[in-house]
């Protein structure tokens, strides 16, 4: 499930990708298929890391992947171990929510990018996520789980307060919103509930299947339902 659009991150030959907070490897894979790109996924999680490993090895056999230059690394957002301007685009997906000090994360984020490249940012879009705090007191507090609400205001004022211009944002996976508020609402922990396994059952098929219809209609609830709020900023030269 991709949520960051490529065509805005202008990957070329030969660039340096960072997907910090990889998770199971969504964008670092799809950056690994940018000819030429050298590509490196992070995450806190060491169980994440070995998933995505998992699947790149996988997708190296089928696709030719081996081409590509890719590693992988367990680091904390907040202390990056790289020099000031590293690299050429940096992906952040839903990531800032989950961190206490959001301001020292945002500025490594800037810190550790080239002047004049991308830096892709996507977090919960407010309202949904409004209503899966109503609906739950486990989804906010759970372990590991989200500390904030962003409106698109707020989150692009705090990174643009750390030097980036703001380009453009978009929302990504309407048809998602109600699966959370589904699972929020009889409980996101449990897995017995036929409704909320259908629906999960549902998105699983449009993940691997990417009917016409279900795309068509994602694309266009997204500006009203999108889960996702996706912002693209551009260092300052």
């Amino acid at each position: 499930m991709i949520t960051m659009d490529f065509n805005y991150l202008g990957i070329t030959p030969g660039n340096r990708v960072l997907d910090i907070g990889c998770g199971e490897g969504r964008h670092t894979i799809r950056a690994c298929r940018e000819p030429g790109a050298v590509c490196i996924g992070a995450d806190f999680g060491f169980d994440n890391l070995r998933t995505t490993k998992g699947k790149l090895e996988f997708h190296e056999g089928l696709n030719d992947l081996s081409c590509r230059k890719w590693a992988l690394s367990a680091m904390d957002i907040t202390a990056l171990p790289f020099k000031d301007n590293s690299f050429d685009v940096v992906i952040c997906s839903e990531v800032l929510e989950h961190i206490p000090d959001d301001e020292k994360a945002v500025s490594e984020l800037v810190r550790i990018l080239k002047p004049g490249k991308i830096l892709a940012v996507s977090v919960p879009r407010a309202w949904p996520e409004w209503i899966c705090w109503q609906l739950s007191d486990e989804y906010r507090n759970a372990d590991m789980g989200h500390v904030r609400i962003y409106s698109k205001k707020k989150i692009i004022e705090k990174i643009q307060g750390k030097g980036p211009k703001y380009l453009r944002h978009h929302y990504a996976h309407s048809i998602h919103s109600p699966y959370w508020w589904l699972k929020c609402l009889v409980g996101p922990d449990r897995t017995d509930s036929p409704i909320v396994n259908l629906y999960h059952r549902l998105l699983v098929w449009d993940l691997m299947k990417k009917p016409i219809l279900t795309t068509a209609l994602d694309r266009r609830l997204n500006p009203v339902l999108g889960k996702s709020l996706i912002l693209y900023f551009r260092k300052s030269l």
